[in-house]
């Protein structure tokens, strides 16, 4: 299968559709989580009342983050170009679904996704959990190897192993993970040239 013929793309958000902002570092230092711990991973096994005061600044301090995103290069283009063939486009996130939907407005995508196709962390295990991209799959009636996973990082490409769909890897100039990327484009540009015919 080449990478033109999937038609049910599922994009990761935050440097992949937008310019990655999130300082991880400083998040930790104000969470006071550990340099290595994973941040949803490690809120996750806190006590409830905890977690709960945790999860509800890193919403608004992500909510700030969201208000202002920019979109990644080409990643409009793509997109649209996606949505313009009737390809199924869907979101799987690590953010809130709520700041996802505020960064498809920002980033002018909004209209380009279902909002039933946009998942967040309330929705499904956090990647590289499989659970968000099967949901998807399960919701859209078809199999996850008729899916992509498009993300920036090795949690997404790990997602998609998990599930069975293909997996592209974008907007990092080398290829880290080789054998968990089927493809892989330094940007967005370069991926929306790779689902066209050359002229």
């Amino acid at each position: 299968m080449s990478l033109s013929d999937v038609r049910h793309w599922v994009f990761d958000m935050d440097g992949t559709l937008t310019v990655a902002v999130h300082d991880f570092a400083a998040i930790r230092v104000a969470l006071e989580i550990p340099p290595e711990d994973d941040i949803l991973t490690h809120l996750a096994a806190l006590p409830a009342e905890v977690a709960a005061a945790k999860h509800a600044w890193l919403l608004e301090h992500e909510r700030a983050l969201a208000l202002g995103s920019v979109a990644a290069e080409g990643a409009v283009e793509l997109v649209r170009a996606l949505a313009e063939r009737g390809y199924r486009l869907g979101i799987l996130t690590r953010n809130a679904r709520e700041l996802a939907h505020i960064t498809l407005e920002a980033i002018g995508l909004a209209d380009c996704f279902a909002v039933e196709d946009v998942l967040g962390r309330e929705d499904a295990p956090p990647k590289p959990d499989p659970g968000g991209l099967l949901k998807l799959a399960a919701a859209w009636e078809v199999v996850p190897s008729e899916m992509v996973m498009v993300g920036d990082y090795r949690f997404d490409l790990d997602c998609g192993r998990a599930a069975g769909s293909r997996t592209v890897l974008v907007n990092v100039p080398q290829n880290p993970w080789p054998e968990l990327a089927d493809w892989h484009a330094p940007d967005c540009v370069v991926l929306l040239g790779m689902i066209q015919p050359r002229q």
